[in-house]
């Protein structure tokens, strides 16, 4: 083998239930370099790392570390030899503490037995010290917004030390800031001679911190080669295998017809005193850093959390946001930002999926009418073009992006003219993200709007018509036209 190289995956194979995941996953990782692993939902590259990290077990192919052959029986294995992971997959322990999840299993010890919760907790602050998160280790996993737990995922697998970390969509659940406190502490990691294989859909990312690429699609391998030398277009069309016309695909055009109208919308001490207006046809944006109170402002007027003040009104029409199912029959719908938390009921079906949130529409006395609820279901399944075998499959075995159609396929089932959408293409690839725009830009040139909070700079810039600044918990700017820029929001948001 190849002394240069850290790491050697040839020709991997993995089947499920005789149906082929991947098909020749190969990858070449040299020592201190970050290598972005690039592909669409359903490339094979999830099931590749897991390979690499023990969590499965490869059909054939070889893989060698410092030039060794290996094979592990479990992660475990992967961990003796110097492999960890930040999965794209988020299970923490919600009722431990934060320096609990991030030793959990490997807790100090006094005599061989009792735990050293002083020593834990003294280690978990200076490591969290040490990459600059804001999170206090003596916190409940339960009490974090997602974002937070996903600093807690990148904090833990730092922590092993490790000679190769995998970073599976590591900045899917945060912000700019927390980015570059990521970027910050590979770039450490690299003077120290680790090596990072870096999965994500956000193309500008893989520019600013990879070495290398390598391309899968449909589970093989396409092709590999230095960041330098392909562009984002040749990139983004490579992994598609076809010509991207353009990435965001915008044709909506606000009118002057009032909407919602929200006054003084406060919830102590996570927003206060926020007033907007979302007008037909339009697409608001709402931006800020990790802790505005984006995501919980959106909550708050679907009715999930209580307000402390403030008045709103749809159409005209007052509307107290009381409960989910109030916001429901005033028109709106939220697509939440964690999909496999709140949005999927991952054991269910397509077909249950999307019928969730509206049975009451294909029932007749309480009793659901099949017929009438697989008519509806299949029509919206071709609407939002969801790649399944069955419409009976469960949604845990689909794409990112599959998975992010039937959260949005079963909001449109409820009719809404009012949709709420937090980081809507999270976790979704370039693909996928084109078809989730256009839907946007079509749902609101029907006379209807959205509310979008995104933390990706270049979906806000090309996916909105206005945007609305948050900066802890209050608005400090509103952005449009000319004045829509990456240096204007970043200046409001910070």
């Amino acid at each position: 083998m190849n002394e240069e190289y850290l790491l050697e995956a040839k020709s991997i194979k993995k089947s499920f239930s005789g149906v082929p995941a991947l098909r020749n996953g190969s990858l070449k990782l040299r020592r201190g370099s970050v290598h972005a692993l690039c592909g669409g939902n359903g490339a094979g590259k999830s099931t590749f790392l897991n390979i690499l990290m023990g969590l499965l077990q490869r059909d054939a192919g070889d893989i060698y570390i410092e030039g060794k052959p290996v094979h592990f029986s479990g992660p475990s294995d992967a961990l003796d030899a110097g492999i960890s992971i930040i999965s794209q997959e988020l299970e923490p322990v919600p009722g431990m503490t934060v320096a609990e999840n991030l030793y959990l299993g490997r807790e100090p010890k006094i005599s061989g037995f009792i735990v050293n919760y002083r020593k834990m907790f003294g280690d978990a602050e200076q490591l969290l010290q040490d990459l600059h998160f804001d999170i206090s280790p003596r916190t409940l996993m339960s009490k974090l917004s997602l974002a937070q737990i996903q600093l807690v995922e990148i904090a833990k697998a730092i922590s092993y030390n490790s000679k190769i970390i995998i970073m599976d969509e590591p900045t899917s659940a945060i912000g700019e800031k927390e980015a570059e406190l990521l970027f910050s502490s590979i770039r450490r990691l690299q003077t120290r001679g680790t090596s990072i294989i870096y999965v994500s859909h956000r193309m500008n990312e893989l520019y600013q911190i990879a070495d290398e690429y390598t391309i899968f699609r449909d589970g093989q391998f396409i092709e590999s080669g230095e960041m330098t030398e392909i562009d984002r277009r040749t990139l983004i069309n490579n992994i598609l295998g076809a010509e991207l016309e353009e990435e965001f695909t915008k044709f909506n055009t606000p009118n002057e017809n009032i909407l919602l109208e929200v006054n003084g919308f406060t919830r102590k001490p996570v927003f206060e005193d926020i007033s907007l207006r979302l007008y037909d046809g339009e697409i608001l944006g709402i931006f800020g850093l990790m802790g505005a109170g984006r995501s919980e402002f959106l909550e708050t007027l679907f009715g999930t959390f209580e307000l402390d003040e403030g008045y709103a009104s749809v159409k005209g029409t007052p509307f107290v946001p009381v409960s989910p199912k109030a916001a429901m029959q005033a028109g709106m719908a939220l697509v939440t930002e964690d999909r496999k938390g709140s949005g999927l009921v991952l054991e269910g079906s397509v077909k249950d999926n999307i019928s969730l949130a509206s049975l009451h529409s294909v029932s007749r006395l309480g009793v659901v009418q099949r017929t009438k609820e697989v008519a509806s279901v299949d029509r919206l399944v071709t609407q939002f073009s969801v790649k399944a075998a069955s419409r009976e499959l469960a949604v845990k075995h689909m794409s990112g992006g599959n998975q992010q159609k039937v959260v949005l396929a079963k909001w449109m089932k409820t009719e809404p003219c009012i949709l709420l959408l937090d980081e809507p293409t999270r976790g979704v690839d370039v693909g996928a993200k084109r078809e989730i725009y256009h839907f946007m830009s079509e749902f609101a040139r029907d006379g209807k709007a959205i509310i979008m909070v995104s933390s990706e700079i270049p979906e806000v810039l090309g996916m909105c018509d206005r945007v609305i600044v948050f900066r802890r918990g209050k608005m400090t700017g509103e952005l449009k036209g000319d004045g829509l820029t990456q240096e204007n929001l970043a200046k409001l948001a910070s």
